[in-house]
Order: structure tokens, then sequence, then C-alpha cells
């Protein structure tokens, strides 16, 4: 093969990398400039706010380094896809950066776009630009994702109302769960693929019209329904009786000598990436019926209180949990 077709060895260029496994993920967007300018030029959207985020993820932090790359990259685009999913915007574009280790050949970042190519065809994102960079560490990559919302329709952390339920998404605890099956401790099939390739849901946008306050659940569930609180200044009370799980969670919890200590354990792992959030109790039941329409089950937990702070209950009585999610160096 002649050298432009020729992948380069182990000492990858960059604009080798931008050229051959990068600029096709722009898809020809005029706003990304193919990728030939060290910036994007984005135009305006009348009516619509720009909703932007940011996420890291960091070799033997959020992912292991036995991970396929494909999905590594994957799971980059989903956990930043759920920031919008939380604010009901619909995605746009995103920036990508990566330092990559020495390990990290021209194979490796081959699957690596593989994946962000696949989630982009899913989620309708296009990258817009970014930069890449060698690293002596482990493989870091992070995304700022934007999306669009219609003006004022943003769904925020700190527009809860008092006397509101609060609903959650999906299951909670499979991404502990399959955290712990990646490591090889428990054996989780179905947690362990939602660990690796977490699901935004981007489907409830409409959904979320109904509700009054929102945020993704990226740190554990008690956790990040008390940011709600903290940001709207009142209180929540949730009940882990409540708490939605998927069959691997089930049998967790039927298996755990205390149940208490493993629901516990559910509701503050993290990695779940299912929306909590709240609404009025008469308004709750349209949400609920929008999310089946999309096929996404939404169950009541909790509710919104004057006062400040998360209270736990279970079976009817409070309970302490002496740490309420991950905590971030």
């Amino acid at each position: 093969m002649s050298a432009e077709d020729r992948p380069p060895g182990p000492g990858v260029d960059e604009f080798d990398l931008i050229a051959r496994l990068l600029r096709p993920l722009t898809d020809g967007a005029p706003e990304a400039l193919q990728l030939l300018d060290d910036a994007a030029v984005l135009p305006s959207r009348p009516g619509f706010d720009l909703v932007v985020s940011k996420d890291m993820i960091v070799e033997g932090v959020h992912f292991l380094p036995s991970d396929p790359l494909d999905q590594v990259a994957r799971k980059l685009l989903r956990v930043n896809l759920s920031d919008l999913a939380a604010k009901a915007a619909a995605p746009y574009a995103y920036f990508l950066a990566v330092s990559w280790p020495a390990r990290c050949g021209w194979p490796e970042r081959e699957a690596f776009a593989r994946g962000l190519r696949a989630d982009q065809d899913e989620f309708g994102i296009t990258l817009m630009g970014g930069d890449t960079t060698a690293t002596p560490g482990p493989l870091t990559a992070s995304a700022t994702v934007l999306g669009w919302a219609p003006a004022g329709g943003a769904r925020l952390r700190s527009t809860a109302r008092p006397g509101d339920v609060v609903l959650v998404s999906g299951v909670i605890g499979d991404g502990w769960l399959g955290l712990q099956a990646a490591r090889g401790e428990i054996k989780a099939d179905g947690a362990l693929q939602r660990y690796r390739l977490p699901l935004p849901r981007l489907a409830l946008r409409e959904a979320l019209a109904a509700a009054h306050a929102c945020a993704d659940v990226s740190d554990g569930l008690i956790a990040d329904a008390g940011r709600i609180g903290i940001a709207s200044k009142l209180g929540l009370e949730l009940e882990l009786d409540r708490l939605p799980l998927s069959p691997d969670g089930l049998r967790y919890a039927g298996r755990a000598a205390d149940r208490l200590s493993a629901l516990v354990g559910l509701a503050t792992g993290g990695d779940d990436y299912e929306l909590v959030c709240t609404a009025a109790p008469e308004r709750a039941g349209a949400l609920i019926a929008a999310a089946a329409a999309v096929r996404v089950d939404m169950t009541v937990i909790g509710r919104v209180v004057e006062g400040q702070g998360v209270c736990t209950l279970y079976e009817g009585r409070q309970v302490a949990v002496a740490r309420a999610g991950y905590r971030h160096g």
C-alpha cells in the first residue's frame, strides 16, 4: 500500500489521527471546518437555549484497563449525553479531548473511533473539534457536549417544589453491580452490560415537560437526588422499599444477609445514568404515561419536603446512610 494508505506505526502522528479517524466523524458539518482550524464556528438557533456540559473518564477510575476501547468511547459519549437528557435537551455536537498512553497504537485508536461512530449514529450527535495528546499516565478522555432546549425549557436542579413527588427512571444499582462483575467479584451479566454501556435517557425529553426539577444519577441515587434538594433549598424523603431493581439487583438484595445494607449499596453505588426528577403529584401520572410511551419505566420513590438534606426511609422508619454516593477527589 502507499504511504498515504498505510496506518502509522507505534509513534502515531496527531495529524494522521485527525485526518484518518476523526475528520470522518464530523460528517461534513460545515461548523467543524474539516478540523483544519483550532475552533469551530457554531450558529445560533432562534427560540432555543444552548445547553453545554463536560465530563471526563480516566482509566482505572471510570473504566478498567481491560475494557474494550470501542466501549470506552461509547461510555464517554453516553455519560455526557446523560447530562443533556437531564436538561431535556436534544443532542447537537461535541468536542473531544484524549490523552493517549503508549499502549494505545493505531489499532486501539481505530477501535476508539469506531465506538464514537457507533454512538454518533445512534444518538444523532456530531464531532466538531477537540485535541489529542500523548501522556505517560493512564488513558484519559473528555467530551464537551452541546444540545438544544426550547428557550426557558431546560430542566434544572433548582426548581423542585414542596409537595412534589420524586421519581426515578429505569432501575437503580446496576452500574455498581456491573463494576463488581467487571472485576470478576460477582456474576451479573445484565448489570455488566449496563455498566459498560449505560443508556442516556434522551427519550424522556418530552416526558420531562411534566417535571419541575431533574438530575442524572451518576454518583448514586441518594447523592444526586440530594443535589436537587441543595439547589432547590428543600429536603427530600426517599423510600428504599420503592427502589426499582433489575433481575440482577433483585437477586443481589434477595441473597444479602442484610437487605437494608444491600439496598443502601445499590442506591449509593453510582454509574446508573438514570434520571431522578420531581413533579407535582397531579402531574406524576402524565409523566409516567409519557415515559411508558417511549418504553421507559418511571417509579415514585419519595417526596420533596420543607427543610434540608435527604431523609432515607426503610419500612417506614428513618435510616442513617453514612455515604450518599461516590465522592470525587
